[in-house]
Parts: C-alpha cells; sequence; structure tokens
C-alpha cells in the first residue's frame, strides 16, 4: 500500500515539475496537446495528441455534458403514451431512461477519467523531449516510435488491447456499485417508470430486522450458510482428493489406472448434467427413496427421528438440513476427482530424500503424511486452496441445480426478502434479479460479496507467500 502511494505520489509530482520547469512548448500542451511535440518537429504525434483532444471535446459536448446533466436526478420526464382516435396511432413523449443515464454518466466519468490520466501523461511525455534536447540526446521520428513498438516496446504493444478490455470490463463493477445506491426494482422499471438515488438506505436495510423489513434476519441467515457451504465445500474435496491421490498412488493398490480412469470420467461428463440427473435421484418420488422404502431404510429414520413421522420418503432436497446435508456430499463426489489430480502432480515431486530420512528416524506412514506430506502440499497448493474458496461463496451451480424447482423455504421471514434456508449470497442475488427484479438489493449483496472475496483473499495471500519456505522443500 505504502509503495502504491508513493508511485501515485511521484505520478503527480512528476506532473507538477513538467508544468513549472516546462519551456513555451510544454506549457503550451497543457492547452494545445500537441504543442510540445510540434515544438520537436515531431509533427505526427503532435497531429494525433491534437485530435484525442478534439474527440475528447466533441464527446464532452456532445455524450458527456447532456447525461452528466441528468445525473444528479436520473431523468425527471416520466413515460407517457398517448393514444390519437383520430389518426389510431399513439404517440411517446420524449421521456428519461434512468437506467440509461445512469450507464452513460459512468461511461462519461470513466473517459474523463482516462483523459485526465492520458493529459498528465503526456506532459511528462513532452518534458521529457525537452530534457532530451537539452541533453543534446537524440529525438525519434515518428517511423522510429513505430519501430520501437514492434521491437523493444512490443510487449507493450502485445498488452494494449488486453489492458483495454479488462479497463472496459471494469465499468460494470462500477455500474453495480452505482445501482445500490438507486431504488431501481420492479416498482421502478426503466423504460416505464423511473428511479433515483436514495443513498445508504438500501445498505441500511440489508441490516435491518422488522417487520416490513426482513433483510438483515435473511442476510445473517445466508451468510452464515454461505461461509459454512464454502469451508465444508473446500476442505472436503482438498482432503478427499489427496488421500485419494495417495490410495491410488500407493504401491500396494491394484489397478491404479482403473481407479484414476473412473474418476476422471465424473469429470469429462458436464457438471450440470450431472447435477440435474442427481436432483432427480434424490426427489421425493425419486429412484433413492423408492429405493429406500423398499428396504425399510426410510422407516429406520422415522423411528430415530430423522425424518418426519407424517412422511413416507426422505426430504433429501426439500428439507433445510437434509438439503444441506446432501449438497455437501454430492458436491464431494464431484469435486473430489479434480483436487485428486492436481494433488497426485503435487505428490509425484515430493523430495524422497525428505520421505527416506523420515523413515530412517523411525516415522510411522502418519507421521509423514503429517509431517512431511500435508505441508508439502499446502505451500504448493496454498494459492488454489485460496481460489477454491472464493469460487465455493460463489458457487452458483452445484446449489441452483439440486435445488431450484425442488425447495419451497417454510420460513415466512426468509420468504419476504425472496430467500431461502439453502441459499448462498449470489443465488440470492440471482433470485433477487432474475425473478424479482430487485436490482437495488442484488446489488447491494453484489459488494458484499465481492468485499468478503477481496478480504479473504487479500489476507490469505500475504499469508501465504510470505516467509521463505522454499529453502524447506528443496
Amino acid at each position: 500500500m505504502k509503495n502504491a502511494l508513493n508511485a501515485v505520489g511521484k505520478y503527480f509530482k512528476d506532473f507538477g515539475t513538467a508544468l513549472a520547469k516546462g519551456d513555451i512548448g510544454v506549457k503550451l500542451s497543457a492547452v494545445l496537446m500537441g504543442a510540445g511535440y510540434f515544438a520537436r518537429k515531431q509533427v505526427i504525434n503532435g497531429i494525433i495528441m491534437c485530435l484525442v483532444e478534439v474527440l475528447f471535446a466533441v464527446l464532452c459536448i456532445g455524450y458527456a455534458a447532456p447525461n452528466l446533466a441528468k445525473f444528479g436526478t436520473l431523468g425527471t420526464v416520466q413515460f407517457e403514451q398517448v393514444f390519437d382516435p383520430l389518426t389510431m396511432t399513439s404517440t411517446v413523449n420524449d421521456y428519461d431512461n434512468s437506467f440509461l443515464i445512469l450507464l452513460n454518466s459512468i461511461i462519461s466519468l470513466f473517459i474523463i477519467f482516462v483523459f485526465i490520466l492520458f493529459y498528465i501523461s503526456n506532459m511528462k511525455a513532452v518534458y521529457r523531449l525537452q530534457l532530451k534536447k537539452e541533453n543534446g540526446e537524440h529525438i525519434n521520428t515518428f517511423p522510429e516510435d513505430l519501430r520501437m513498438m514492434f521491437n523493444e516496446k512490443f510487449h507493450i504493444t502485445l498488452l494494449t488491447l488486453p489492458a483495454i478490455g479488462i479497463i472496459i470490463m471494469n465499468i460494470l463493477p462500477i455500474l453495480v456499485f452505482a445501482v445500490a445506491f438507486t431504488n431501481y426494482d420492479q416498482q421502478h422499471m426503466p423504460p416505464n417508470a423511473l428511479f433515483t438515488w436514495v443513498g445508504w438506505t438500501n445498505f441500511k436495510n440489508l441490516f435491518t430486522s422488522s417487520v416490513t423489513v426482513t433483510f438483515g434476519y435473511s442476510f445473517k441467515k445466508v451468510l452464515v450458510w454461505t461461509l459454512e457451504w464454502a469451508v465444508f465445500a473446500t476442505f472436503t474435496t482438498y482432503i478427499g482428493g489427496i488421500l485419494m491421490a495417495k490410495f491410488i498412488n500407493d504401491k500396494r493398490t491394484k489397478l491404479p489406472k482403473l481407479w484414476r480412469t473412473l474418476f476422471i470420467i465424473a469429470i469429462a461428463v458436464p457438471q450440470f448434467v450431472t447435477l440435474l440427473l442427481v436432483r432427480s435421484f434424490f426427489a421425493d418420488n425419486g429412484i433413492v427413496n423408492t429405493f429406500c422404502n423398499s428396504i425399510g431404510f426410510t422407516g429406520f429414520l422415522k423411528n430415530i427421528g430423522l425424518v418426519p413421522s407424517n412422511l413416507s420418503y426422505i426430504p433429501f432436497l426439500t428439507n433445510p438440513g437434509w438439503a444441506k446435508v446432501m449438497i455437501i456430499l454430492i458436491n464431494i463426489w464431484i469435486g473430489i476427482p479434480y483436487q485428486m489430480l492436481v494433488a497426485t502432480g503435487v505428490l509425484m515431486n515430493i523430495p524422497e530424500d525428505q520421505i527416506e530420512s523420515a523413515r530412517i528416524d523411525g516415522a510411522n506412514p502418519l507421521q509423514i503424511f503429517i509431517k512431511i506430506t500435508m505441508p508439502y502440499v499446502l505451500f504448493v497448493t496454498g494459492p488454489s486452496l485460496i481460489t477454491d474458496f472464493v469460487k465455493n461463496i460463489n458457487n452458483f451451480n452445484v446449489i441452483y441445480l439440486l435445488t431450484q424447482d425442488v425447495f419451497v423455504t417454510s420460513d415466512q421471514l426468509l420468504a419476504n426478502s425472496n430467500a431461502k434456508e439453502i441459499d448462498l449470497l449470489v443465488t440470492w442475488l440471482f433470485r433477487l434479479t432474475n425473478e424479482y427484479y430487485n436490482y437495488k438489493m442484488a446489488s447491494v449483496i453484489g459488494i458484499i460479496v465481492f468485499i468478503i472475496c477481496a478480504a479473504f483473499t487479500l489476507v490469505t495471500f500475504t499469508r501465504t507467500i510470505k516467509g521463505d519456505k522454499e529453502e524447506e522443500f528443496q
């Protein structure tokens, strides 16, 4: 963080130096961006900078200004359609579209921000040309600059398009962040209706529990289950994959290639196909319940109190407790094969001399696994483990495909917030947008998910990569 602040400070300090110590050509560049290049006889570069400046001015006047003028209210003219019985036609007024105003305003602000950075960089560039001239150094012509972009600076040329793509994609998260401060929902749906700014109201509602607003109650329950799910889903598949890899790669295991192939087949089948089939198997009238009834297992579960006496089936995916357990177990089944392949590659690279030394010292297989194997695997796969945890926080497929159109919440407070007991934050977000068009609260939840994932990633990555553990496993 300190290095980043220093870099930002130096960036603006260099701009101030260029503005203060620059000659007439540099100072004129503050008004006409190409002036500094014209002064060094770099005519083509000067023309390009002037064209960029003109294009920016045109965008500001024709695009940014009209949208930013309405940014504070997000529109005031309501959609109206009037039918004329004489002409038998309908006329629509020149109405405001709040969503387009918001989107175009964010894009405009983004363009202005990028131009300011470009403007500062241009001032620093022409000042560097001045210093080169004063020191008697060679100043490249446009063809020489062009050749340099395909030689010494070819890496910059290659990264330009991907960098532009990433910058453009950053507009979308900004839009989600902005929607969280509006009342954009089903009652305020453009173009037929306007929405406006409401400040921090939506964030307050997310942490409020009352008779009319139950988002606070729902958020706590969904957040707790999301974190429980992420922990269980990550570590069960991670540890299970390591143990399975150890078992298959053990010298005493017969037909290891067969076992490995069988597990790989589970990866080869598309996950959504597997989950939909499993959902059918464990349905209330599915094949698993039929089999359990036929062998008397359902009756046994009734006797010990795990299944309500009024049910003739096991509620694998329709009861909150059963559904959560089944979701974790099914995820183990579909997640272990992938982790097994990752662990296989890591286990094959454990230094044999450490294992042999431990055996000579009298360590048993369990001690070797705990003291040598697991620390080495954790060191190598630590970043992957962190990624898996964050991925499971946002694991939409498993939860949604297993429970959609099957699980019905019995908690009225959750239902009032359009949530379910088995929802993760991401599935709740999806339900709010796709089924109930409550974009404002979905945006708030999206921001919370981002904060949780970003904080966890930063903290754990910092702790994982610090130290000097490479030498320990050499």
